[in-house]
């Protein structure tokens, strides 16, 4: 196991009806600022609920945030904030909402107005050293913003990465019934871009840390359990219940710490998205199993525990039994009604072409868990995934 460091301050309230506990969570007279993206939180009552909940405190709003935030509309959110003398945030929504409420947190202390290089330093620590303290209220289950210190945020000129130690929420409301009412395309989204999280810090190569590996496993056997319920049985509670709880302990930091990561098919997904605006969960399930083809030789150890642990795969060869588990991760997909070709999205072959400058361009030019994927791979893992 490799050496790490963990540490999660993030409080979590999980559970039917909690947001009625959220002015336990929110500090006494606070000023607060509501975040969120469309008006479903609106016409499915979210927002009444938790207006209700902060009936004593000075609340203002702040809406249309974008599925794939963009900056310019946190920097609006930062003007409102100022005028208003907003001093906790609440996030309520999924991943996007969540993870532009943390640029807007830190944005918000930030001693300048170069907002844009908040988001360009990748995983380096964005240059503050305080943040604004928020909360959140889960409604969309997919990214695990809720209980990490990452966020996704996009400008014109791309789609960046961010991490800061100041992006722990204070608490967040995880309400399974809250996502009763999604459509079932964001579900199953959320369900791959959940998958794939855990197989980004679980198909490298052994490092012996067995309990990660077990914790992995259990996730992804636990969405392929779930998954199709999920669909199809919206109100199932059991259901969405452990898919929220999968989704968050997928990406709080636990199952990757002391173990190697591979983000590549995050990295190249990103991409996708920004050029074409295909769905974040979407491009994920047209790049993996054509990268897990591509790379097979460098992770063939994981391939074949994996297909024997998560897929129950133990007989033929050993290209036989990689082969096979990723048809299953990709038959996975299909059950939950996600495409996992580039074709599918009625795409221009030629066009992948500046997925290719786009990597180029942000330095994304030797990517994987040994950075020895690079670009004349990634056009090969592109060309097979069309």
């Amino acid at each position: 196991m490799l050496d790490f460091n963990f540490c999660n301050p993030t409080h979590i309230v999980f559970g039917k009806d909690r947001v009625g506990e959220l002015a336990s969570l929110v500090p006494e007279n606070a000023k607060v600022l509501i975040t969120y993206g469309g008006g479903s939180i609106k016409k499915y009552g979210t927002l009444d609920k938790v207006r209700d909940a902060l009936s004593g405190y000075e609340v203002h709003e702040f809406g249309g945030i974008e599925p794939n935030p963009q900056l310019a509309t946190c920097v609006k959110a930062v003007e409102m904030i100022k005028a208003k003398e907003i001093d906790f945030i609440l996030a309520v929504g999924g991943g996007s909402v969540i993870d532009a409420t943390k640029l807007i947190a830190i944005a918000a202390k930030y001693d300048g107005d170069d907002y844009a290089s908040l988001i360009k330093n990748g995983f380096n620590p964005a240059p503050v050293s305080e943040a604004l303290p928020f909360g959140t209220v889960l409604t969309l289950p997919a990214t695990g913003s809720e209980m990490n210190a990452f966020s996704v945020i996009s400008d014109d000129t791309g789609k960046y990465g961010v991490y800061s130690p100041l992006f722990y929420p204070k608490f967040s409301i995880l309400d399974p019934s809250l996502t009763y009412t999604l459509p079932k395309t964001q579900v199953a989204n959320g369900i791959v871009d959940t998958f794939i999280h855990v197989v980004e810090q679980y198909m490298t190569f052994p490092v012996d840390a067995r309990f990660q590996d077990r914790a992995a496993e259990g996730i992804m056997q636990t969405l392929v359990e779930i998954g199709e319920t999920c669909i199809e049985k919206p109100e199932d509670y059991d259901s969405r219940a452990n898919f929220m709880w999968c989704a968050t302990m997928a990406l709080n930091g636990l199952i990757g710490s002391g173990v190697p990561q591979d983000w590549s098919t995050h990295m190249i997904g990103h991409e996708l998205t920004d050029k074409f605006g295909i769905d974040h969960g979407r491009t994920l399930a047209v790049v993996l199993p054509s990268l897990l083809r591509q790379r097979k030789d460098k992770k063939e150890e994981k391939l074949l525990q994996y297909a024997e642990r998560v897929w129950k795969l133990t007989e033929g060869s050993k290209d036989e039994r990689i082969e096979a588990a990723i048809a299953k991760t990709e038959a996975f997909f299909h059950s939950l009604g996600v495409a996992t070709k580039i074709s599918d999205y009625a795409i221009p072959r030629e066009d992948l072409r500046d997925i290719i400058k786009q990597l180029e361009s942000h330095g994304m030019t030797a990517l994987s868990e040994s950075g020895d994927l690079t670009l004349d791979i990634v056009e090969k893992i592109l060309d097979e995934a069309y």
